[in-house]
């Protein structure tokens, strides 16, 4: 098996339709990327995949979909307007700008954690071991600064006026600012989460490592509302939860595993991540953090509105404790496309391109093939317009039944149905398998209930 490198899936996300460069036709734009027609369909897989094992599977969570732009007083709250920043060094030579934490990781192949380090640290990690610029390649860099990583904009109608707002950095302030609403309309009992998915925004400068690190990207999240005598146990369920998920969904135990962060913030009681191995090296995939009273205090303190529960088994009143579990969509995407891309010599001795998705996440479920375009397209398109109602469908007539195939190894689609006389006259197909490539005769009414069995998730 050749080895995969971040630059053959970058291609391959291109050439399949995965992902694409945003604004292309322009030269890009730095560090942002387009779901194409394959890309997309994936993505919202690994978002239904998550939602259905974290919400609908947990009568103790609620969903939420909060707004983008909120009452700037909630990141005051929240303490980014203050001090979310990071710190980033300027190369003298060509003048690019770089994250100094993220090129200590990078060189380290994550084995240096540089979140608990100082500048000054930093600094000296970067000359000790003559980390070059990403960009041009030379060692004359900038003292570190720290840089502010929201984006801010404006909201008023009159002329002259301007009130500040930022696009939403992370989407946890939704959940907390809504833990009232929705404990009162769902009639909650502590313990219970809010999840959503849904977009932030950062102004990183990342030395380009695809979709692992974006000035926009979508987080799938949840927070745990609970008394704090029961938190450290909740925080460890969680982390075997967020494990068995990604383990599941695709992702290898042996490329798995736990980080504690060694420095925590000053209300915190624990924090972990879970990382992946990318052929970047071990990198974050998602985190657990033990948050305390902390956020939801400092949002009654700046609201004046108190957020104690009222426990109605005991009357007490209390600020609940919050575990947080929050894991990056596009990040989990881009862990799946390296896990899944494999280059295979065959026994004929040629190379097949393929993605060995895990049935349930893979962008469509099945291929329709009409053997010989002239005679079979209208059966193929009966049985594409009755399998599409029940999930993703992709039709192909170009090209021999071979090519056929091998593009759809290439995007993953676990099952690909030629049409055939055979479907004609006797209402069978044809099912070949993508991984093993074995085929298989049914009758097309046994084919809806054959795939809903093998994607089920």
């Amino acid at each position: 098996m050749k080895e995969v490198t971040m630059e053959k899936i970058v291609n391959m996300c291109k050439q399949y339709g995965f992902v694409f460069p945003g604004s292309d036709i322009y030269d890009g734009f730095a560090n942002t990327w387009d779901f194409g027609p394959v890309g997309v369909e994936l993505k919202n897989n690994v978002k239904k995949a998550w939602w259905k094992r974290f919400v609908q599977e947990d009568k103790s969570t609620y969903g939420v979909d909060a707004g983008i732009l909120m009452n700037p007083r909630v990141w005051e709250a929240s303490g980014h307007v203050a001090s979310f920043s990071d710190p980033k060094m300027d190369c003298k030579k060509c003048k690019q700008r770089f994250r100094a934490d993220n090129m200590i990781e990078e060189f380290s192949k994550g084995e240096v954690a540089a979140e608990g380090m100082t500048n000054e640290e930093m600094e000296k990690y970067i000359e000790d071991n003559n980390i070059k610029c990403p960009h041009c390649g030379s060692h004359e860099w900038s003292e570190i600064k720290q840089f502010k990583l929201m984006f801010e904009t404006s909201r008023g109608t009159v002329e002259g006026s301007k009130d500040t707002v930022y696009l939403r950095p992370e989407t946890c302030q939704g959940e907390y600012v809504n833990f009232l609403n929705v404990q009162r309309t769902t009639r909650a009992k502590i313990p219970f989460a809010i999840a959503q998915i849904g977009k932030s925004f950062r102004n990183e400068i990342t030395p380009g490592n695809f979709l692992f690190r974006t000035i926009e990207f979508e987080q799938m999240e949840l927070q745990m509302f609970c008394k704090d005598s029961d938190s450290m146990n909740i925080y460890n369920n969680y982390k075997e939860r967020a494990l068995n998920f990604v383990n599941d969904i695709g992702l290898p135990s042996d490329k798995l595993r736990f980080h504690d962060h060694d420095k925590l913030a000053h209300y915190a009681k624990a924090a972990c991540d879970i990382q992946y191995k990318f052929p970047i090296g071990w990198e974050e995939l998602n985190g657990i953090h033990h948050r305390g009273t902390w956020d939801l205090s400092r949002h009654s303190e700046f609201s004046g509105k108190s957020l104690e529960y009222l426990d109605p088994e005991t009357n007490e009143k209390y600020i609940p404790t919050v575990i947080e579990y929050s894991i990056g969509a596009d990040r989990l995407t881009l862990a799946l496309l390296c896990e899944a891309f494999e280059e295979q010599e065959l026994e004929n001795g040629e190379t097949r391109e393929v993605m060995h998705f895990n049935p349930a996440i893979a962008p469509y479920k099945c291929a329709i093939l009409p053997l010989i375009k002239k005679n079979h397209t209208d059966k193929a398109t009966e049985v594409y317009n009755m399998l599409s109602k029940y999930f993703m469908c992709t039709y192909d007539d170009s090209g021999s039944i071979g090519k056929r195939y091998r593009r759809n190894d290439a995007i993953g689609t676990p099952y690909s149905i030629t049409i055939d006389d055979e479907t004609v006259n006797n209402n069978t197909v044809t099912i070949r398998d993508r991984d093993t490539m074995e085929q298989i005769t049914l009758p097309l009414d046994e084919v809806v209930n054959y795939i809903n069995e093998k994607i089920l998730f």
